[in-house]
């Protein structure tokens, strides 16, 4: 087993209003955003969390949210100065932040920059109107098309536009439309996924009437040839990228890395190698609890069982459109390969994935019923 790359994700739960299909950590603000007390906890926290870095360089760093963007960019500087004193960051770390259009200036933007923030992920969703309003968002089409326009403005490393397909009442024609719409602002990252119904969400208890099976199909397959016709790669299940700008951040998740959480609800997983052991331990949810938080920021902690390893690697792994090399399972969850022989045969036979003396590589088959592979490792 060894130690793998370490990244490190910042929990902002603040948002303008909580959208109906949000089931994160998110909470409307009220009566202002304590952004000094807020920011002393999460430095505590990250304080404390120090044991877990275990000599690494940080790769990445996530804001996620709710709306990271609703920070001023003198809160984002303080925390970056604050993280950066503490532990040390990869002379190429990928820094980005969630950014929803309707919080976002032509100010706001630079400054977030000049705070060491080098790429942005715009939450978007959709160009049209009615689409918007039915999702909850506060932003318009105009000024989700100026915060990409701005990002590129800016020379950032890159940025990703977040677009969703699948949305209540959609046709073919309005999925591609915002597809269409996203790929002219040319972002060198697109997110492209499917509106899904979470639990404990408005959605969920008013569900909206969403596309037939048979017209999500046909977004699918359009949608993925349209993105492939303007250059964009798929290298995982819903993300697409020009010239090698993948998102590193994401990367790690998928590729099994380790990642430190802070910030309320935030999630992390740690690996003790010289232990084989990995863990994964959840922050406090409430901001008010969260903040008032002396000495211990963790909820709970999971130390992950060895048989829980296999499914929760391929889980992610298999997301990808890469190989997956053999030696990276045993490396990073710290069994050998002939526990899984059975099931690697099963998902073979069924011509789910390719297999080789050195790696695995999930078939277009595969991708397409990717639950029923990932079902063979539970």
């Amino acid at each position: 087993m060894i130690l793998p790359p370490l990244s490190l994700y910042i929990h902002i739960p603040w948002c303008v209003q909580k959208c109906p299909y949000c089931d994160f950590n998110s909470h409307a603000v009220k009566n202002g955003i304590p952004e000094d007390q807020y920011i002393a906890a999460i430095l505590k926290d990250l304080q404390q969390d120090l044991p877990l870095v275990q000599s690494r360089k940080i790769q990445s760093i996530f804001f996620g949210g709710g709306t990271p963007s609703i920070f001023s960019a003198q809160a984002i500087d303080k925390i970056l100065r604050g993280v950066k004193s503490l532990v040390q960051l990869d002379e190429h770390c990928e820094i980005t932040l969630e950014a929803n259009p309707g919080t976002l200036d032509n100010q706001k933007f630079t400054g977030f920059k000049q705070a060491g923030v080098n790429r942005f992920s715009i939450g978007v969703q959709s160009f049209q109107a009615d689409k918007l309003t039915q999702l909850g968002r506060i932003h318009n089409p105009l000024q989700a098309q100026q915060a990409a326009q701005l990002a590129t403005q800016l020379k950032l490393n890159s940025f990703n536009i977040d677009l969703m397909h699948g949305l209540p009442a959609q046709s073919v024609e309005d999925a591609l439309f915002d597809l269409q719409k996203a790929i002219d602002l040319a972002p060198p990252h697109l997110s492209w996924y499917q509106l899904t119904i979470e639990p404990n969400t408005l959605f969920a208890s008013k569900p909206p009437t969403l596309p037939l099976d048979e017209t999500l199909w046909q977004i699918q397959q359009q949608g993925q040839a349209l993105l492939a016709k303007h250059g964009y790669r798929q290298y995982e299940i819903s993300a697409y990228s020009k010239n090698n700008h993948q998102s590193k951040h994401n990367l790690n998740y998928w590729r099994y890395g380790d990642y430190l959480a802070i910030g309320c609800g935030a999630h992390g997983k740690i690996t003790r190698a010289e232990r084989n052991e990995i863990f994964r331990y959840e922050k406090i949810k409430h901001p008010k609890g969260y903040m008032q938080a002396a000495k211990e920021f963790n909820y709970k902690t999971h130390l992950v069982a060895k048989e829980e390893r296999i499914f929760e690697f391929f889980m992610n792994r298999f997301r990808l459109f890469e190989v997956c090399e053999q030696l990276d399972f045993e490396n990073l969850t710290g069994l050998h390969v002939n526990t899984i022989n059975t099931m690697i045969q099963q998902a073979a036979d069924k011509e789910l994935i390719e297999v080789t003396k050195s790696h695995w590589q999930v078939t277009q088959h595969g991708h397409r019923y990717l639950n029923d592979l990932l079902e063979i490792f539970v």
